[in-house]
Formats: structure tokens, C-alpha cells, sequence
């Protein structure tokens, strides 16, 4: 490649077929992973619904404003569950003309609807009780304090169980586990529940034990403060991800280093890359290629490095390679930008050119 000389290849179909069965030994692998947090979340979405169910008569019974704001905390959490259930069917459509990359994104939508269910449903509501029970009291008889009290001990065990089940999924994906939004949605909702009946628990003993409704007011409170908080959490991380989030520093510096081993590489002038979804990474990269290749001979290292990053980073399945001179492009900048006059005299439109300027291109 001469020190004039420009070229660029892009697209994903150089390197697809050369790993194909990595592929789809990662897609079989995915779609294992996805039918597990799929039980998973049918697991929670059953335990909630019996426990909405459960903590509402037992609310209406006893009047217990803390037992109400859980109730409404499960049905909250039930409705999330469905959009998760959702978020796993739609996130693995196949790509299509519409959506060439695919639908991964759906899955961050639906953690992000998620998010606006925890907010709304639990804590806005969980603060309303609070303040009904300050505003108007609460008469409980014992037997309605042991009904409420009976009904967050099984609420407790049964929430307790679905956590264990989603940190145990979790754990045994190496550490990687709540990358998966559905799964981490579960995993925070779940302990938020444990620790929201908790605080049920011991705001009606107290009320109990001293007469004063402020404590289960208390409790109604510390449950709302909670779930607007973990609903904060995830809303933000699922923005993230819609928006278009980089690959962590510690990957994106392995892609980088894997670039510059390749001996046909120059330098790495630019490295761009996007999650698309749980196990779909996009990766833009401009290049400048040591002197001396011909047109050919770089489509075929384009080829070789796109198959090269896609072994060993089987998630980046949209590879982009854009070829520059880094030297021309370099040397234009410094005259400002007067590449027309270069083109005039090379015979090679180099005007507009994403390779040839350094601005952002690839297709």
C-alpha cells in the first residue's frame, strides 16, 4: 500500500462463515442461558402473584398500611416480570431490513419499563400509604396483627427463595450473571422484597408493641425510599444501554491490542464500539495499514483481522474496518484541510472521504 493510497472495506459479511460454528456455538450457548433466566423469571413472576394476592387480603384485614404498600410492591413486581418475559421472547428476533442489528435493544426497553413499574406502582404508592397512616391512623386488632405479621413471615420465605434461585443463575455464569437486564431485574426486585417485608415485619411489631402508627408510617416510607431508589438504578443503566454504551475499558483495551499484533497494521487511529444487545457487540475500527499492499491484498487482511476479532470476541458479530492514511490524512489537516488541490494532482477524488479525512465512517 502506498503512502498515498486509500482504501476501505466495512461490513460484517467478511467475517461471517469463517467462525460460523463459534457462532453458533455462542447463539446455542445464549439461548440456553436465555431459557434459564426465562424459568427464572416465571419462578418470581408465580411467587409474586401469590404474594400480592396474599399481602392484599391480609392488608384489607388487618388495615396495615405497611402490609398494603407491600402488596402493591408484588403487583408491581408481577407486572415487571411480564415485561421481562416479554423483553427475552422479543430481544432475539433475527435481524431484518427494518433492523439490520437486530433487536437486542428490546431487552434494555423492557428493563426500562421495568423500572417505571418499580417507581410508580411500588414507591409512589408505598409513600401514599405512609402518608394515609399518618394522616388517619390505623386500628388493628391482635388477630389482624397476626394475620399481617403470619403473611410477611411466608412472603418472606417465598421471596427469599426466588432471590436464591437468581443469585445462584447469576453466580454460575462466571461472575457475568446480572449483565443480563432481565436477570439483574429480578435479582434487585427480589432483594428489595426481602428487605421490604423485613421492614413490614418490624414497623407492625412496633406498632404493635407501642400503639403508634408512625412505625408502620415508617415502614411504608423506608419501602417507598427503597424501590425509588432501585427503580433509579435500573432506569439508569437501561438508558445507558438504549443510548449506546461502550464495551468496558478492560475489553475495549484486549480489541485495541489485539488490532496493533496484527502485522499488516500500522496503527490503530480509532477504535469505536456498542453493545447492541446481551451477546451482540459492534466494532468500528479505523486503521492505517503499513505501506506497501495492493487493493487485493488489503481486502484479504481486512478479511483475516475481521475473522481474527470475531474468535476471540465471539459477542462482536458487526465488525467495521475503515481503512486510512493516517499520514495524508494527517498532512491535510495541517494545510487546512486543502485536499481538493491533493485530488487535482493524485487523479483520486479524496474530498468527503471518511478514509482520507479522518472523520467517522465505515459503513
Amino acid at each position: 500500500m502506498s503512502g498515498e493510497e486509500t482504501a476501505q472495506v466495512d461490513g460484517p459479511g467478511a467475517s461471517e462463515g469463517a467462525d460460523g460454528a463459534d457462532r453458533s456455538d455462542a447463539s446455542d450457548g445464549a439461548d440456553g442461558s436465555d431459557g434459564r433466566t426465562r424459568v427464572t423469571v416465571i419462578v418470581a413472576l408465580g411467587a409474586n402473584l401469590l404474594i400480592a394476592v396474599a399481602k392484599a387480603v391480609g392488608g384489607l384485614v388487618s388495615g396495615s398500611p405497611a402490609l398494603l404498600s407491600e402488596a402493591a410492591h408484588s403487583v408491581a413486581d408481577s407486572m415487571n416480570e411480564v415485561f421481562l418475559l416479554a423483553a427475552l421472547r422479543r430481544s432475539r428476533r433475527p435481524a431484518d431490513r427494518k433492523h439490520p442489528f437486530g433487536y437486542g435493544k428490546e431487552r434494555f426497553f423492557w428493563s426500562l419499563l421495568a423500572a417505571v413499574g418499580i417507581f410508580v406502582m411500588g414507591g409512589c404508592f408505598s409513600f401514599f400509604q405512609g402518608f394515609e397512616a399518618l394522616r388517619d391512623g390505623a386500628d388493628e386488632s391482635f388477630r389482624g396483627y397476626m394475620t399481617g405479621i403470619a403473611v410477611l413471615v411466608v412472603a418472606l420465605l417465598a421471596e427469599g427463595a426466588s432471590l436464591l434461585r437468581a443469585l445462584v443463575q447469576a453466580r454460575g455464569k462466571a461472575g457475568d450473571g446480572l449483565r443480563d437486564p432481565a436477570l439483574r431485574t429480578v435479582v434487585a426486585e427480589d432483594g428489595t422484597a426481602v428487605l421490604g417485608v423485613s421492614l413490614a415485619i418490624v414497623g407492625m411489631v412496633l406498632h404493635m408493641v407501642t400503639g403508634q402508627v408512625v412505625w408502620e408510617a415508617c415502614a411504608s416510607f423506608a419501602i417507598g425510599l427503597l424501590l425509588v431508589c432501585i427503580a433509579f438504578w435500573l432506569g439508569s443503566d437501561a438508558r445507558e444501554q438504549l443510548i449506546g454504551r461502550a464495551v468496558d475499558e478492560e475489553q475495549s483495551g484486549r480489541i485495541r491490542e489485539l488490532l496493533r499484533a496484527q502485522p499488516e497494521i500500522d496503527s490503530v487511529e480509532a477504535l469505536l464500539t456498542m453493545e447492541l444487545g446481551l451477546d451482540s457487540t459492534l466494532v468500528a475500527a479505523r486503521i492505517d495499514l503499513v505501506p506497501g499492499l495492493d487493493s487485493e491484498e488489503v481486502e484479504e487482511v481486512a478479511i483475516r483481522i475481521k475473522r481474527s476479532v470475531a474468535h476471540t470476541f465471539p459477542e462482536a458479530d458487526q465488525i467495521f474496518l475503515d481503512v486510512t492514511d493516517a499520514g495524508a490524512a494527517r498532512a491535510a489537516a495541517r494545510r487546512g484541510g486543502s485536499v481538493a488541490g491533493d485530488a487535482s494532482e493524485t487523479g483520486r477524488p479524496t474530498t468527503g472521504s471518511p478514509a482520507a479525512t479522518g472523520e467517522r465512517g465505515g459503513a
